[in-house]
């Protein structure tokens, strides 16, 4: 690819200085021009000339000398702008260079004197910048939570499957049964990882209909209502009634994850389901009973494999479910959130109500 032959810099200071030397000159040749008409048509209306036309030796250098101050003062605010613009551009310009070399932690500057536009478009490379390298330095620890969380239960099926083959296992309903609940949970985690990545990536793909939504949230609860009395828990629900547009498979699987968290981290006890519908939002509450998050883990909370760990325990769930519930909410025009609640914790959804 060819270099260009001058810069933007050269270019502004050579445009402003040939619009201001031939401003100059079209008034100098104009006042020649309308004197002369004047002399020749009406030369009453002028005091008496000589009949001298061209300009004397006096009146040539002043002419050089306007043309020359003209042009110098034209260099000198035309080279301020430049570098007012081009400034910021080389910058963004060498920015990009060391980044495609691999250095992800060089940002453009753009001056104290740099434009507004040059300014927002220094600020926006830089935020690109940080994004880019947030995801570079997410990845390898994506690919190794990853490659853990899908190994546990590949694992467990590979060895059950083989001690099947070989005679070491009777098949019997409650191997079965357990197969079947390592290859559910290893669907919903491929799942909720598909649907991190595709909002990630833009492009979640959200099929909207009109429903009642308090039925979908009460088929939901039932579902899973005989896991959390198994588990110690009581559930109860206080559901708003109105038809919204709404993608009811991504609803149902944002509140399950929701359910699931408090079935994982919440003390046995009563939880509350909420739903909350007005003329511009919807809200789907989920309340536990505690402990709740630890104020320096609530804000990393939805972030993708965030797990809390209780102490002296390990790390429970894959670190996904809320962000799940984070990239659903989003994808509704909403937000997920976490907030402490008469002693609990309350995780919910707030999306804008479309009918």
């Amino acid at each position: 690819m060819t270099r260009p032959s001058g810069g933007l810099g050269r270019e502004i200071i050579l445009s402003t200085v040939i619009a201001t030397v031939t401003s100059v000159i079209v008034a100098i040749f104009g006042l020649y021009i309308f004197y002369g008409v004047v002399i020749r048509v009406a030369p009453e209306l002028l005091f008496p000339l000589t009949d001298q036309w061209l300009p004397r030796g006096i009146e040539w250098i002043m002419i050089g000398t306007l043309c020359t101050v003209a042009a110098g003062i034209a260099v000198v605010v035309a080279t301020r702008l430049a570098r007012r613009i081009v400034k910021p551009l080389v910058s963004v310009a060498r920015s990009a260079r060391s980044i495609a070399a691999g250095n992800l932690g060089t940002r453009a500057e753009a001056g104290d004197r740099a434009t507004a536009e040059a300014t927002m478009l220094v600020d926006d490379f830089n935020l690109l910048a940080d994004r880019l390298e947030r995801a570079s330095e997410a990845l390898p620890r994506w690919n190794a939570t990853i490659a853990h969380e899908l190994r546990t239960p590949v694992t467990i099926l590979s060895g059950r499957l083989q001690g099947l083959a070989d005679g070491v296992f009777k098949p019997d309903p409650a191997l079965f049964r357990s197969l079947v609940s390592q290859v559910e949970a290893l669907a919903r985690l491929i799942e909720d990882l598909r649907t991190v990545s595709l909002l990630e990536g833009g492009r979640l793909d959200i099929c909207f209909q009109s429903v009642e939504l308090s039925g979908e949230v009460e088929a939901v609860v039932r579902l899973m209502q005989p896991r959390l009395e198994s588990a110690g828990f009581t559930i109860a629900t206080a559901l708003d009634r109105g038809l919204c547009e709404v993608d009811t498979a991504r609803i149902r699987q944002a509140l399950i994850a929701l359910l699931e968290n408090a079935l994982r981290h919440a003390t046995p006890a009563r939880i509350e389901v909420r739903l909350r519908i007005d003329e511009r939002r919807v809200t789907i509450e989920v309340i536990d009973r505690g402990p709740g998050l630890p104020p320096d883990f609530a804000d990393y909370a939805f972030e993708p494999f965030r797990r809390y760990m209780d102490q002296g325990g390990a790390a429970k769930g894959s670190g996904l479910g809320l962000s799940v519930v984070r990239a659903i909410a989003e994808a509704h025009a909403g937000t997920a959130s976490y907030r402490t609640r008469d002693g609990g914790a309350c995780f919910s959804m707030d999306m804008q109500r479309h009918r």
